[in-house]
């Protein structure tokens, strides 16, 4: 789908907080022969550099040092039907939010590498409060060695990052809120919550829905 003007995303930090929270997107970088592609869990370095690992005999490997990449976080998103809007001739669509962040990659040392991992652990470990942190020191060296020779670190250095938030910002707000009571009713909740916090007229563009996605 190509993002119309009302649902195109532009803060930089809103997007920034919705990566950081999704924690795993999608690389892809073009070359002759091929799109390659892989899934991967991320996080920021700072502001602009974003952190991956890969196993070293993951082919896109050897296409990423040095060339630019697009990194796909996608967020919330769900099947609307026609009849949840209560208005004549509209047809079925997808609401969701999506980040695409751009830039070259460039590989780290070892050093770098150990330190993103236990950067990336350390964050989502973090989110199982009340459980004890599980940290690499748990690990006999040799153990964590081992599995250090099989990864090979790289960061992206964001040039450019857009955002889409398709949440019916194009429809009237009572049709936008019987679309997110639907979707609520069938377990939707998190894309509700979205649709629901764009209905005030000022998150139009989706400006303004990072604190509701972070």
């Amino acid at each position: 789908m190509t993002p119309g003007a009302p649902y195109r995303w532009r803060d930089e930090s809103a997007i920034r907080a919705f990566v950081a929270q999704a924690g795993f997107g999608l690389l892809c970088v073009a070359e002759p022969d091929r799109v390659h592609v892989v899934h991967l869990p991320l996080l920021w370095l700072d502001d602009r550099r974003i952190g991956v690992h890969i196993h070293r005999a993951n082919p896109i490997v050897r296409h990423l040092e040095g060339h630019h990449a697009l990194i796909v976080v996608t967020g919330p998103h769900g099947y609307v039907s026609p009849d949840w809007y209560g208005l004549p001739d509209k047809v079925p669509t997808w609401n969701y939010l999506s980040a695409e962040l751009r830039g070259p990659m460039a590989r780290l040392g070892d050093d770098a590498t150990i330190a993103q991992i236990d950067a990336l652990s350390h964050d989502q470990e973090a989110r199982l409060a009340p459980k004890p942190v599980w940290s690499r020191d748990k690990m006999t060296p040799d153990s964590f060695d081992r599995l250090l020779g099989g990864l090979i670190g790289f960061s992206m250095q964001v040039e450019t990052m857009q955002g889409t938030a398709k949440l019916g910002q194009d429809k009237p707000e009572a049709a936008r809120a019987g679309v997110a009571d639907a979707l609520e009713a069938g377990g939707n909740g998190e894309l509700a919550a979205l649709m629901r916090a764009t209905m005030t007229g000022a998150a139009a563009t989706g400006a303004d829905i990072g604190a509701d996605v972070a």
